[in-house]
């Protein structure tokens, strides 16, 4: 596993000065890549970014957290440097879950807490309902940790993200897309993303990016834009949420998901998850920001889930480490 780990340099932040370690580990169609702060003892906490972002997601938070614990961020299948899916293969929420159950077997990890932002968070959502003795502490950074669909409508996404697929593979070449200059790439970016700052669109273009003859072109993979076809309903979703063992803080930004979740049926699913996770004594909050507060401001964030981990994970381990002691 320690062979996965290269290329250390270091950062200095405002919190504190931290080894900043490539990750990169193995899957059968290439390789995910990331990030890695922290002692190597520390707590582990995987941090999983949204849609079309990186791991670079998470550059301004982290080094706001605890210094106690161990921080790997991702670059989901298709993002940032990590390899794309092998042709004709989707992209699903299902697969995404495989790739983190790949990832904290290489790490060997037994038991970790998961930070989750937009689709990183209903990824962490997912993996925490499904191995639920994994996980022990999940932070939702503006996401409600699923995405119901409206039962009627299942199959007709589902035959939707088919056709896209089959008319994305009849584009000759899959071309990787168009090159851009680095300043028109930038623009691009902030356009499709406009809750980020200025800074945010460079520090997701740092991963975001793959040079080429004549200037840039984005390194995502574009299938990421098709379709979903594997959708679950509200029931499913909250039989899944309730499946969670782990401690659960929510943290929802008030220009975020939930004022884009506008229409009738999303802010049904948004009331019902929400209330679930009351229901259960997990905790709710909502901060001022956007979507992407996490990375535009994470000051706003970064004290909610540091308290979070320090009560919920760190005094946990603390108490482990000190009842041999005082039982002698």
């Amino acid at each position: 596993m320690m062979q996965t780990l290269k290329g250390v340099r270091h950062l200095q932040s405002t919190a504190m000065r931290q080894t900043v370690s490539e990750l990169s580990v193995p899957v059968p169609w290439g390789h995910i890549k990331g990030k890695v702060w922290g002692p190597d003892n520390g707590c582990p906490v995987l941090c999983v970014h949204g849609w079309a972002d990186n791991c670079g997601s998470f550059n301004t938070l982290i080094p706001l957290l605890p210094k106690e614990c161990r921080y790997v961020a991702v670059d989901l299948a298709g993002h940032g440097r990590s390899s794309h899916r092998p042709p004709g293969v989707f992209y699903t929420f299902p697969s995404y879950v495989m790739d983190v159950r790949r990832v904290v077997d290489a790490l060997q990890w037994n038991k970790f807490s998961i930070i989750g932002h937009s689709m990183g968070g209903n990824v962490a959502g997912l993996f925490s309902a499904l191995y639920p003795e994994m996980v022990d502490a999940v932070v939702l950074l503006d996401s409600f940790g699923f995405l119901p669909t409206v039962l009627k409508e299942v199959p007709k996404v589902m035959r939707q993200g088919m056709d896209e697929i089959l008319q994305f593979e009849k584009k000759t070449g899959e071309k990787r897309g168009k090159v851009y200059s680095y300043q028109k790439a930038a623009e691009r970016l902030s356009a499709g993303n406009p809750t980020l700052s200025e800074q945010s669109v460079h520090i997701l273009l740092q991963r975001g990016l793959d040079r080429v003859e004549g200037g840039v072109v984005f390194s995502r993979d574009f299938r990421i834009n098709l379709n979903n076809i594997e959708r679950i309903s509200l029931e499913q979703s909250l039989e899944m949420q309730s499946r969670i063992k782990a401690s659960i803080l929510v943290v929802l930004a008030d220009d975020g998901l939930e004022k884009m979740f506008a229409e009738q049926d999303q802010k049904r699913f948004t009331s019902s998850l929400l209330q679930a996770y009351r229901d259960r004594n997990h905790s709710v909050v909502t901060v001022p920001g956007d979507h992407h507060i996490h990375l535009n401001d994470p000051g706003v964030v970064a004290p909610l889930v540091s308290d979070f981990l320090l009560t919920k994970v760190l005094a946990h381990s603390k108490r482990l480490i000190d009842e041999p002691a005082s039982k002698l």
